[in-house]
């Protein structure tokens, strides 16, 4: 590709890591491509992006845009509040940076973001990772340049024309778990020898998830695997004060879990909420999976997604009613089946999309050089 002059890419979204990770491995794949772009995020000021975005190594700036209640609220209005300051500071923003393209991952920021964008005649990219789109990204359609979706069939939402199938970005390949399982288990204090269960709540952490783990202690601890338990900072103190001395060496309890190479390394059966994200991190894995789709979200659509792979029987589907009486027997039942864990695995192997991010990334640059 023929980069004439550096490029400036705005990344704007966030507020979960299902957001988050796609856009730091669409920046990374940026970078990958001209190392010269410059690329600044923008994210909801008090959210999970303005802590891990710089982690990673980009810059970003905040606005103080909030999500609307759903119930009738008199707080409603200072929500209004909010996104009207968020829009003259996003137009701001867009001004000061002379952004070539502006990329919108979905979350609160991306609405102002993207919307300025379009009326400043600056090209907008939408990532748009689930089977269902949500309202803002629908209305942000209609001034997008061009839409990545994950899934077919999203003509239903979006105009056919600017719709590019690129699958879902994430976080890394995870092509050496194999080979770093022992440093894995040493990593997180685990012993060898003896099945490990990794439990996901996402990002913020899953309240049924973490209940019907806090509320059968005693199972985990009598059962012959280690639990290796990201529970979202939300719930770690009040998890990590249920869990006895006597778990140890049985249950590793984290609020949030940084090194996921190394914990998808050390899983054996994986347990999981089912965002489209997460469910595209989770095939390149290829590890045996349990997903418990919330039911919190729009249209149902990570059950949606959960379906789309046990129809296949590329997972185990759990629903999040059924998941406090069931969970811990069925993770149990499937680490015994070895059997069964090959063919889910197996078959999970074969709905893997590599290369998402690079592919994202050439859209990006295709509409800068325009």
């Amino acid at each position: 590709m023929n980069l004439q002059r550096h490029k400036r890419i705005i990344i704007s979204g966030g507020g979960t890591g299902g957001h988050i990770f796609p856009a730091i491995s669409i920046a990374n794949a940026l970078i990958k491509i001209d190392p010269s772009t410059e690329i600044l995020f923008v994210g909801a000021e008090g959210r999970m992006e303005m802590e891990k975005v710089p982690a990673a190594g980009y810059k970003i700036t905040g606005l103080p845009v909030a999500g609307l209640y759903r119930s009738l609220t008199i707080k409603n209005i200072g929500v209004i509040v909010k996104l009207f300051r968020s829009l003259r500071m996003a137009g701001k923003v867009i001004r000061d940076f002379r952004p070539d393209v502006v990329v919108g991952v979905g979350g609160y920021a991306s609405g102002p973001v993207l919307r300025q964008a379009a009326r400043m005649k600056i090209p907008t990219l939408i990532q748009e990772q689930n089977s269902y789109a949500g309202v803002t990204n629908k209305l942000l359609a209609r001034k997008a340049s061009v839409i990545c979706v994950a899934y077919e069939g999203m003509e239903k939402y979006f105009p056919a024309e600017k719709i590019i199938k690129t699958g879902n970005p994430v976080r890394q390949n995870f092509d050496n778990l194999k080979d770093i399982k022992e440093e894995a288990l040493d990593f997180f204090g685990l012993r060898q020898g003896f099945p490990v269960i990794l439990i996901l709540g996402g990002s913020l952490g899953a309240g049924s998830i973490n209940k019907s783990l806090s509320d059968n202690l005693d199972m985990l601890i009598d059962s012959d695997c280690q639990w290796l338990w990201q529970t979202g900072k939300h719930y770690f103190e009040n998890i990590k004060s249920l869990v006895p001395a006597s778990a140890e060496g049985h249950v590793s309890v984290h609020s949030f879990i940084n090194r996921m190479d190394y914990a998808f390394a050390a899983a054996d059966v994986i347990v999981s909420r089912a965002g489209a994200g997460t469910i595209s991190e989770l095939c390149l894995v290829g590890k045996p999976v349990i997903l418990v789709p919330s039911p919190n979200v729009a249209e149902d659509h990570q059950t949606k997604n959960a379906l789309a792979l046990s129809d296949m029987e590329a997972a185990v589907m759990i629903s999040d009613s059924e998941a406090h009486k069931s969970l811990i027997t069925a993770a149990v039942k499937l680490v015994a089946d070895s059997e069964k864990r090959e063919s889910l695995s197996e078959n999970i192997k074969k709905m893997a999309d590599r290369d998402a991010d690079l592919r994202i990334a050439e859209e990006v640059f295709k509409l800068a050089e325009k």
